[in-house]
Formats: structure tokens, sequence, C-alpha cells
């Protein structure tokens, strides 16, 4: 020992990208200091430790970025829901299933309730009969998730998108 002080080493990549080599941690701080960015540990479990001189707010930026696209690849999976009743007209009913076919297309869910009103509930069966013309209807482009299903005054059918 000849009284030098001996500093942590790391592996740098300078700011262009190119192999700076293994030198001490004062050394790669100060470089990034001169260059007016800032030193990131890219890799701490590697021996010794890999840094690269950046700038940080830019790097957390471009991270952000990747993620939000990510994100925006993922297949949006909400569920819309649309409600109908047991003597809902014709047109109106062509409409609805229109709106299921574009939900379904956007890869969502999709929940179809019938609601019954007061003494309308005498009539349930119409609305399980709603229910499969509904589920018959847009079986090209969904598969049946939740058989209909009578829970209090209304009864309810959960449509899947088909995998393509």
């Amino acid at each position: 020992m000849n009284g030098e002080i001996r500093y942590p080493r790391v592996r740098l990549i300078d700011a262009e990208g190119r192999h700076a080599g293994i030198v001490e941690l004062v050394q790669a701080l100060d470089m990034a200091a001169q260059a007016s960015l800032d030193l990131v540990e890219i890799s701490p479990g590697a021996e010794p430790p890999v840094c690269r001189i950046m700038d940080y707010g830019k790097f957390r930026y471009q991270l952000n970025r990747k993620e939000r696209d990510a994100r925006k690849k993922q297949q949006s999976g909400g569920l819309k829901e649309i409600k109908l009743r047991p003597n809902t007209d014709q047109h109106d009913y062509d409409f609805k299933v229109k709106h299921a076919r574009e939900f379904l297309d956007d890869h969502h869910k999709v929940k179809v309730t019938v609601m019954f009103r007061g003494r309308q509930l005498v009539y349930k069966d119409q609305g399980f009969e709603l229910l499969q013309k509904f589920a018959t209807d847009l079986a090209d482009v969904a598969s049946v998730e939740r058989e209909p299903l009578l829970e209090g005054k209304q009864v309810t059918l959960l449509l899947a998108p088909t995998r393509k």
C-alpha cells in the first residue's frame, strides 16, 4: 500500500454509445460533468457495474414512451353493457346488435341485459328468447361467456369476442 486511495471502478459507455473502458467512478463522474450529462448505472449486477453517460431525463422519457406504446398495443378488455326491454322493437334491436358488433370488434366484452318492469316479469321467457336471438345474431364475432341468467328483475348474457 503506497497511500493512494482506490475508488470503485465501473465499465463506462460514453455519450455516443462507445465503450470507454474500465475507469474509476470519480473519473466517470468527471467525464459526465464535462459533457453536461448524467452518469447512469445501467447494469448494477455486472462486475464491474456498467455505467453510461446520458441525459437521464431523456432516458426516462423514452422509457415512458415505450411503456405507453406497449399499453396501446395491448388488447383493451373493457366491458360494455347494452340494455333491452322484453318488447323492444325490431329496428331498435337491430341498432343494439350493430353497436354490440362494434364493441366486440374493438375487443370489448358485451353484457346484454333485458330489464323487466312490474308485471313484465311474468313473461321472462321472452327475455331469454331475446338474449338467445342476440347471441345467435352475433355468433360470427362473439362466443357466449355466460349463459342468460335471471338476476332480480333482469336477465343478463355475457358475450366475449372470438379470437381471429
